[in-house]
This record gives C-alpha cells, sequence and structure tokens, in this order.
C-alpha cells in the first residue's frame, strides 16, 4: 500500500512514510493510493469479530506487514492529548510536545496532560484557539529538511494512521446496528458523527468507497463551517471560534475536508490543490457544483446549540441513565430530531460517543445534572502540574523549533561513541 498527498505535488511513501509525518511536504494530507474494495463475505466474516480483531484485520489491508507483522497490530485511539502522553511517557528513546489551548479545554482535560511529569513529556499552554495553535505546527512541518533531521511525527489526525484506526468505528458500529447481513443488498445504517476538525468524518466517507454500507450525519456545533459546507457549499471561515460547551470541536479550520475533497472528486489531487489553496489564501471557497452534489448526497448535516447540548444531556439521562459528554450529546441530537419528527425511515441509527462525561463537570452541571467524577481523576487536583506557556505576541513557530532542536542536542550528547 501506497500513501500520496491529496495535492499530489509530493513523492508517494509507504505506511512508514505516512506515520512517521505530519502535513505531506506539499502542505497537503497523506492518503493511500487506492482503497480495498470489501465484498459481502469479507463483510460478514469481519461482524463476527472482537473490536481489537476488527482493527487489526482493518489496519492489516493498509499496512504492509512486512513493516508490521499482523500479530503487532493490536492498538486503538483515544484522546488525542492524554493518550498520547499515556503510550510515550517515561520511554528512553522518544520525546513528545503537546500543544493545548489554554483555559479553551476543560480543567481535567488540562491536568490530565499537565500533570504528567515525565522527562520526555513537554506541554505547551497556548494563548489561542485549536485553529491558531496548529498555524506553528504546520509550519513546522512545511519544512522537510527539518522534519526529516529530527525525526518527527503528528499525533493528531493529520497522521493518516489516526484516521485508519477512526474507521474501525464505522465498521463495529455497523455490525452492532444492521438488522441482518443476510439481506441483498446488505441493509444501511446511518451513522451520526460529532466532529471538529474532521478526523472521524474523513474516515466514515472511506469506509463508505470500500463499499460499508452506511449513511453519515456530521454534527457539529456553532462552529459551523462543515455544516455550511454540506448544506450550501460554503467552505469559509466564521468570524470567530466561538467558545461551546463541546470545545474539542471549536474550530473554523476542518483540515481533515482536503481528505473528503480529494476522496469525492476522484482523487483529483490537481482540484484538491487548487481548492485549498484558495482556502490558505483568502479564507473562503464556494465548491464547485458537481463537489458540492457528491457531498450532499454522502452526508447529511446539523449544527447544535449549546442549549440543545444540554436539553440533550438531560433528555438522555431522564430517558436512560445514561450521561453523555457534551461532544456526544450533538449527534444524539439529531437524533431526538428525527424521532421527534417522526419520520417514516425505519433505518438504524447509530451515535458515535467521543468521550466521557466526567471530562466535562461544567457541561454536566449546566444541563443540570450531577458529575460522576471517577477517583483517579478527583486525585488530578492535588497533583503537581507543569506547563510551558505561549504566549500572544510569542514566535510559537520559533519556540517550538528551538524545543525539537534542544531535545535533538540532548539525544546526540546521549549518544555513545563507538570508537570509545
Amino acid at each position: 500500500m501506497w500513501y500520496t498527498s491529496t495535492r499530489g505535488m509530493a513523492p508517494r511513501v509507504n505506511f512508514e512514510g505516512a506515520l512517521f509525518s505530519g502535513y505531506a511536504p506539499d502542505g497537503g494530507l497523506y492518503v493511500p493510493e487506492e482503497l480495498p474494495q470489501l465484498d459481502r463475505e469479507t463483510l460478514r466474516r469481519w461482524s463476527t469479530l472482537s473490536y481489537r480483531s476488527l482493527v487489526k484485520e482493518l489496519c492489516a489491508l493498509f499496512i504492509g506487514l512486512e513493516l508490521i507483522p499482523r500479530d503487532d497490530l493490536n492498538g486503538t485511539s483515544g484522546d488525542t492529548g492524554s493518550a498520547s502522553i499515556e503510550s510515550v511517557q517515561g520511554c528512553k528513546n522518544m520525546d513528545i510536545i503537546v500543544l493545548l489551548p489554554k483555559g479553551l479545554c476543560t480543567k481535567i482535560q488540562e491536568l490530565q496532560m499537565t500533570t504528567v511529569l515525565m522527562e520526555n513529556v513537554h506541554v505547551f499552554g497556548v494563548e489561542g484557539n485549536s485553529d491558531e495553535l496548529d498555524e506553528p505546527i504546520k509550519a513546522v512541518f512545511a519544512d522537510v529538511p527539518f522534519v526529516q533531521r529530527h525525526n518527527l511525527m503528528s499525533l493528531n489526525s493529520i497522521n493518516w494512521s489516526r484516521v485508519l484506526v477512526q474507521m474501525a468505528h464505522h465498521f463495529f458500529a455497523y455490525f452492532q446496528c444492521a438488522p441482518s447481513l443476510d439481506t441483498h443488498p446488505l441493509p444501511p445504517v446511518e451513522v451520526v458523527v460529532p466532529t471538529g476538525a474532521g478526523g472521524n468524518l474523513a474516515a466514515g466517507c472511506i469506509a463508505q468507497k470500500m463499499g460499508l454500507p452506511i449513511r453519515l450525519v456530521v454534527a457539529v456545533n456553532s462552529n459551523d463551517i462543515i455544516h455550511r459546507t454540506v448544506q450550501k457549499g460554503d467552505f469559509s471561515l466564521g468570524e470567530v471560534v466561538k467558545p461551546t460547551l463541546a470545545s474539542a470541536m471549536d474550530i473554523q479550520v476542518p483540515y481533515n475536508m482536503e481528505r473528503i475533497f480529494w476522496l469525492l472528486s476522484g482523487f483529483d489531487s490537481q482540484a484538491t490543490r487548487a481548492l485549498m489553496v484558495q482556502f490558505e489564501r483568502t479564507q473562503s471557497v464556494h465548491l464547485p457544483k458537481e463537489l458540492h452534489s457528491k457531498l450532499s448526497q454522502a452526508v447529511t448535516s446539523g449544527s447544535v446549540s449549546d442549549e440543545a447540548i444540554t436539553q440533550t444531556m438531560g433528555r438522555c439521562w431522564k430517558e436512560n441513565q445514561y450521561l453523555l459528554c457534551p461532544h456526544s450529546a450533538t449527534a444524539v441530537n439529531y437524533h431526538y430530531q428525527q424521532t421527534n419528527n417522526r419520520q417514516s425511515s425505519t433505518i438504524s441509527r447509530c451515535c458515535l460517543a467521543s468521550a466521557s462525561a466526567a471530562k466535562f463537570p461544567e457541561a454536566v452541571k449546566a444541563a443540570g445534572l450531577t458529575p460522576q467524577t471517577p477517583a483517579e481523576i478527583l486525585a488530578l487536583e492535588h497533583k503537581e502540574t507543569r506547563c510551558i506557556p505561549m504566549r500572544r505576541g510569542d514566535d510559537w513557530m520559533q519556540m517550538l523549533r528551538n524545543t525539537i532542536e534542544g531535545l535533538s542536542q540532548r539525544w546526540e550528547g546521549c549518544a555513545v561513541n563507538p570508537s570509545q
């Protein structure tokens, strides 16, 4: 399996090259050169697998087994910052740098990251939103010799590996919800995806193209660029990023839409490049009619206010005693809208849940509910924290470069000279 850039101006790479990277050298995102097509028998066989086994089968299609043997393909995804820290803290041969939007994620989310004091963990608190902190990351990864010299990789959904694993959510959801796999054609299942940067949505679109009979609904908060794109073809920034209860979705630059545009345009890298260059230059693009038509056929969308989020959290608790996180509530809100409208469709529907409500006690309280906070989370309040400030007015890209260079020099100083 080879990977190419959505913009078509970078050399193709294997899975290792896509994994140990961020943006492609031409500013695009890595995507598979071709998508495996899954027949009915493969889907029937996969439907009997455990989640972990399903992830392994899916990954095996996209990863050369000479790079990672099949038996080594057992893993999953999580809340990006804290999950990434958890996976590498204390490692002797790897450092991790995390940028968090200071004050724009919950206190618990910050503590999960800032209380890890291992020598190889470096957390920056950025005085900016998620879109703004992506800018210095993209600038650093645009310097290809620098990336190669320091062996850099990105762990958010810029990275293809994150999207790959998220594809398993859609397959597993389908197998859980499909009434039967014995009918012809296979029955569709509607999957509602809460999203910010669009990674899980891109994963669903790719699963569709591989033959999974799902209908996608994207749920966003008041930062509604994806909703406007689906409904009107209006891929343009709003005036500001609006802080909401679903803070991880407070994004106006959903970079994974680039993968979706590439996919729905028939892998047309030239058209995708022209579209994204215009967006980067003017922050406003109206999709070509044909592309918008394909997008609106592939995806339905909805935008959810904070008030609707808290109402949904309250209703779900009352009816099911299930405590939704505010991000998951944007998806469940769509479901409630459909059931309230008494639409005649009998299609099975699945709402993807983003996170535990325990990390969002403020939203839980706003919904008139009582947070259920595990002891491990409460213990974070009493731990020492460490966070490097990135203030407005600082050169964030240079701070990143200096940190990376300093870490590399430290590793070089630890290297053993064979001649001694």
